[in-house]
This record gives C-alpha cells, structure tokens and sequence, in this order.
C-alpha cells in the first residue's frame, strides 16, 4: 500500500472510530496522524475538518450526558472527502515560520471559556478582592492613611474617587 493510501485508510479508520463513538479525543487524533504531519497549521485543519463533519474533538473523553446530545449524523463520502482533504492538506507549501502566527494558529486550537467558566473566575476574582479589602482594612494604619488622604483631598482639591474605590458594608455580612 502506498505511502497516501496508507494515510488516508488511517483518516478513514479514525473518522470510523469518530462516528462509532460520537467524539475523538486529540490523543486519538495524535495517534491516527502521519509522523511526518507535526505543522501545528495541519494537525488545526485536520480537527477542523474533523469538526465540520459533525465529529466533535475533544480533550478528554465526554461523559455520557453529553454523548447524548450530541448528533454525529456522518457518511462514508464525508470520510473519503476527509482523507482526501488530509492528502491535500499534507502536500501544502504554504507553512510558515512565523512565531507569532504559529502562536496564533496554536491558540486557535485551545478551548475558550464557557459563559459559566467565566461567571466562575469572575466571582472568585471579587471573593479575592473582598478579602484584601477586610485584611487591609484591619491593619492598624489603614485607616490613618485614609483620613489622611481625605483631608488633603478636601483642603487641596481634587476628588474623593481617587483615593477609594469601593467600600465595605458592615450590614452585608
């Protein structure tokens, strides 16, 4: 079997492998790829590809909940355009080596927050900046400094705003 016959057999057995399980995971798209195929711009279009015929790739293996909502409705002319696009894909001149856009083309692969990743960051962050605040407010010169700075905003002119940003309600606990 030849070199491209042999690669496109192996995109067709993982693109099997993708239908019968609903979802690949990178590992077993790692493992399914030719050794000479390491260009991160290749290995994104393949997943690409991978995700245009409705075969989700993933980090990790999803569980079961979400392999049920999941609609993988794949055919065998999607699998043979997949290895023929692989094909295509390898003989492409177009590689670059440019840091930042391999950075990019990287990144792209990366996963994004999820609207509730962020909510979840977003209210550690405040849980974060409540705590500095009730530290910072029991040290002994906290608030020395504050009636201080207050002072010399009021005499010298200026705004309050600049000096505290915030405050703590003793009533919310």
């Amino acid at each position: 079997m030849s070199g491209k016959a042999q690669q496109q057999s192996r995109i067709k057995e993982l693109i099997t492998l993708g239908r019968e399980q609903k979802y690949l995971t990178y590992a077993e798209v790692n493992d399914h790829l030719p050794e000479d195929i390491s260009d991160p711009e290749q290995v994104e279009d393949i997943i690409r590809m991978i995700n245009d015929m409705g075969i989700p790739v993933h980090e990790s293996a999803p569980d079961a909940d979400a392999l049920m909502l999941a609609d993988a409705d794949t055919d065998e002319a999607a699998a043979e355009e997949a290895a023929a696009a692989l094909a295509a894909v390898e003989t492409d001149i177009g590689r670059t080596t440019d840091p930042v856009r391999m950075y990019m083309r990287e990144m792209g692969t990366v996963e994004l927050l999820t609207r509730e990743g962020e909510i979840e960051i977003a209210k550690r962050i405040e849980e974060g900046i409540r705590e500095v605040m009730g530290a910072i407010a029991h040290f002994p010169g906290t608030v020395d400094h504050i009636l201080s700075e207050y002072t010399r905003v009021t005499t010298e002119g200026g705004r309050l705003s600049d000096v505290l940003s915030g405050y703590i309600d003793p009533d919310d606990g």
